[in-house]
């Protein structure tokens, strides 16, 4: 395969930081520079934790990143508003986005599937590179067709902004499209303390649990007369996304539509 080259925005954050770790011990990748707002001028080497990385230039917008230096692909593992624009402007300037951060709305997906269509680019937009969440919401899908009573319980660190993850959303959506619908639980049933019962969605319920110590964890819990099925997911550390956003680089540069969920190009 041909080196790719690569930009990647937020290197400092947890995400961003194993990122970077990623594509610098990939041997056919080539990180070219990163998008920093705060260290704009100087090199990664000059940040600690990344003194051994050599000829990285940091840029304080995309924008200048991409007037500056020639990519082939934008790692953005930020927040959905800068997401969102990173995503938007790469694909203005001919670069392939990888984005792993949630929270992105129904018009922005529809935004950037129209630029992707006109631009005839790839762009990945997943909720969750771990592979094995992305085989837990397979899994889930499956078991959808058979247990019409569903809930899901999300947990993550404290630090999260959206509630429910996209990866809750994304699992309820990919079940959504093959249960029969069902209002669950009792028909009379009345929550004493507002949000007891969590998120509806298509007659299920999603809880979201924040709390120190987690990372990244989903159950998703069916039952039916006499049984139960449990199928859970846990990321214990942010090294566990690293292989999706290296299988989702590597298939971007071979696409020209848009893809919003890693179960999507895993065969």
């Amino acid at each position: 395969m041909n080196s790719v080259k690569i930009i990647i925005a937020g290197p400092r954050g947890r995400m961003g930081s194993e990122a970077v770790k990623m594509v610098t011990n990939t041997e056919h990748f080539e990180l070219v520079a990163v998008v920093d707002h705060k260290h704009d001028g100087h090199m990664l080497s000059d940040i600690d934790g990344f003194h051994s990385i050599k000829n990285v230039p940091i840029y304080a917008t995309i924008e200048k990143t991409l007037q500056s230096v020639e990519c082939d692909v934008l790692i953005d593992l930020t927040t959905p508003e800068v997401g969102m624009h990173h995503a938007r402007t790469a694909l203005q300037y001919n670069v392939r986005p990888v984005v792993g951060t949630t929270g992105f709305t129904k018009a922005d997906l529809e935004e950037l599937d129209r630029i992707c269509q006109e631009k005839k680019l790839g762009c990945i937009i997943a909720p969750n590179f771990a592979l094995g969440a992305v085989l837990m919401m397979k899994f889930s899908q499956m078991a959808a067709k058979y247990f019409n009573d569903i809930e899901i319980i999300e947990l993550h660190h404290d630090q999260k902004l959206d509630a429910p993850s996209g990866t809750a959303v994304k699992t309820a959506e990919m079940m959504a499209a093959v249960r029969e619908f069902k209002e669950q639980g009792h028909p009379d049933e009345k929550e004493t303390i507002n949000g007891a019962r969590g998120a509806e969605f298509n007659g299920m319920h999603i809880h979201s649990v924040r709390l120190p110590g987690l990372v990244a964890h989903q159950q998703v819990l069916f039952g039916s007369d006499g049984q139960t099925l449990s199928i859970r997911h846990d990321s214990y550390n942010r090294a566990s996304f690293m292989s999706g956003v290296k299988i989702a680089v590597e298939t971007v540069m071979k696409q020209d539509i848009f893809v919003y969920g890693l179960e999507n190009i895993l065969e």
